[in-house]
């Protein structure tokens, strides 16, 4: 059966239309793909996001599945193995923000707060929904820009306003899905 789903989602790739179906703006409250997701939108910034979802079961392998404990504690030999792994996203400043976002997570977590009750306090628990008028959606808003400055202060790296846009997007804090989009009626 053909399902109308968001135009960026009629694609090929059977990953990106699971993605688009199964995650993109179904509201997420598990700590690890919250930490997770964050981490891979940074590891996109200047490429697709098909890119990151081909290499994702390879970066969560590489990352200890997202195990925030054990990636604060890399050490160099860690960080040369990460830069050769030729299945995530070899660049040196994103690998070190993932290292750097873990002790910035615990930080957070130290201070008796989850990235779930974090990200969704910002909405008072439920998701924005969005209507954009022509279908277009914007590369960030004020609640991105407000959140990314928060996580920029909290010691995160790789957390601009679009970055965290998309972000917010991914786990469902904000669903963008077009009016048209079998995904929006869930909303």
């Amino acid at each position: 059966m053909n399902q109308t789903r968001c135009s960026w989602a009629n694609m090929a790739n059977p990953r990106y239309i699971a993605y688009h179906d199964h995650e993109w703006g179904v509201p997420c409250h598990d700590e690890t793909t919250l930490f997770e997701m964050l981490n891979l939108e940074g590891a996109q910034a200047g490429l697709s996001w098909e890119t990151i979802l081909n290499k994702r079961d390879n970066y969560r392998a590489a990352f200890d599945n997202w195990d925030a404990h054990r990636i604060a504690a890399y050490d160099d030999a860690k960080v040369a193995e990460l830069l050769a792994n030729p299945g995530i996203v070899r660049n040196r400043l994103k690998v070190a923000a993932a290292i750097g976002n873990a002790k910035a997570y615990l930080a957070m977590r130290e201070q008796g707060l989850t990235l779930d009750a974090y990200l969704w306090g910002w909405v008072d628990g439920k998701p924005v929904v969005n209507d954009w008028p022509d279908g277009s959606r914007p590369a960030k808003t004020a609640l991105s820009d407000r959140i990314s400055k928060d996580l920029s202060k909290r010691g995160f790296k790789f957390v601009g306003s679009t970055i965290i846009y998309a972000y917010l997007q991914g786990i469902g804090v904000v669903n963008d899905h077009d009016k048209a989009c079998f995904c929006f009626a869930g909303a």
